[in-house]
């Protein structure tokens, strides 16, 4: 039996109340390898959003020992954003995770690791959020993810004071710690007293551990990338991608909704944060190698820059072993929140990003990280 194990990232949770976070590329993936004719698994891990990468890694180095089995089945670790450097530290086999070597002992059965827009070079972000008010804005932020993915658009006043603070925090590295806080419990208050509570004790874990912020800065990456190596035997493949870049038509065509213009701005904020770029630790490799170069060019028409992104992350830092899929999509898309006209559906997106990403890419995706994993 294969077993996919699933880890979340900046911004990330595994299950809050009913809302599986990772729940369209769980059932995505397991649909493909059933097909296929494998039996299959899936695990969330819960782990601490931003603490160390070594302590997250702990916490899911345990559950898989809890989990996996006693048989010979294949194992496959997913890691998105920040989850992504989990699953590296634990499958590297020049790794010391403060677990009792027993914990480990599936690391055998390993056939792939999955990094889905993860910071391998690090982010300009992290170094933002680092700062004190960046700690507020990262707590709030935080809050406005969970809300507009569990019930949609959160309270536009609340919405449009958070977007003023980080456009400020943007000009000056400092934003209103004040209205910050205020404008997350207006986010919260509209969820019901259980769901509030649960979200509380999230971003409670995230005021008191945030070792992972300092840890994604580029030049602490440089130190992680000269110690994490790759596990022989097993794949490596990442997907990767970019928000387009704002349009005088792009932002014509948002005045038409309210909510639409105030997420859209505050997408485009923390996608000009992510642009910075210091020549001295770079958020990429030098080179992609000859093939992950031609599929950016091919899926772009051209070699996207350094300061592309995600609104998270930089392109060129989600690069790590082969990329099996990239294209035009914001931070959370790949994970299947993203807009859907269908008014069946249960997708619901994160931000405005203008990417345009919808089923069919999804769903390409899907078939991508499929296939590296049959082939193992």
């Amino acid at each position: 039996m294969d077993r996919i194990y699933f880890v979340p990232g900046m911004f990330g949770f595994g299950k809050l109340g009913s809302y599986d976070y990772f729940g369209h590329l769980a059932k995505g993936l397991t649909a493909r390898l059933r097909k296929a004719g494998r039996e299959v698994v899936t695990h969330t891990v819960e782990v601490p959003p931003t603490a160390s990468i070594r302590r997250r890694a702990a916490r899911f180095a345990d559950l898989v020992a809890r989990t996996a089995g006693e048989d010979d089945g294949a194992i496959h670790l997913v890691g998105h954003s920040t989850g992504g450097l989990d699953v590296r530290l634990l499958a590297s086999p020049s790794a010391h995770i403060p677990v009792d070597a027993r914990a480990l002992d599936w690391l055998p059965r390993l056939r792939s690791v999955t990094t889905l827009n993860a910071p391998h070079y690090g982010t300009p972000l992290a170094s933002f959020f680092a700062t004190v008010s960046g700690q507020r804005m990262l707590y709030a932020l935080s809050a406005l993810t969970v809300v507009a993915l569990t019930i949609g658009a959160p309270p536009l006043a609340a919405a449009s004071a958070l977007m003023l603070a980080v456009g400020r925090g943007d000009r000056s590295n400092s934003v209103d710690v004040g209205i910050v806080d205020r404008t997350t419990d207006a986010i919260l208050r509209v969820l019901d007293p259980a769901q509030s509570q649960e979200v509380r004790d999230y971003l409670r874990a995230i005021t008191e551990d945030q070792g992972a912020v300092i840890q994604l800065s580029p030049e602490a990456m440089d130190l992680f990338q000269a110690g994490v190596e790759n596990r022989p035997g097993v794949l490596y493949q990442s997907c990767a991608s970019m928000a387009p870049p704002p349009t005088p038509g792009r932002w014509a065509r948002l005045l038409v909704k309210p909510w639409t213009l105030v997420s859209s701005t505050l997408f485009a904020t923390l996608q000009k944060l992510t642009s910075r770029y210091d020549d001295r630790y770079p958020c990429a490799a030098p080179f992609a190698g000859e093939r992950n170069e031609a599929r950016l060019v091919q899926a772009f028409g051209r070699a996207p820059g350094v300061r592309a992104n995600d609104g998270v992350v930089p392109l060129r830092s989600q690069i790590w072993g082969d990329v099996v899929w990239c294209g035009y999509a914001d931070h959370l898309d790949v994970l299947g929140h993203f807009a859907d006209d269908d008014g069946q559906s249960d997708h619901v997106d994160w931000m405005k990003s203008g990417s345009s990403f919808d089923r069919v890419r999804f769903a390409d995706l899907l078939d991508a990280v499929a296939a590296g994993m049959l082939a193992r």
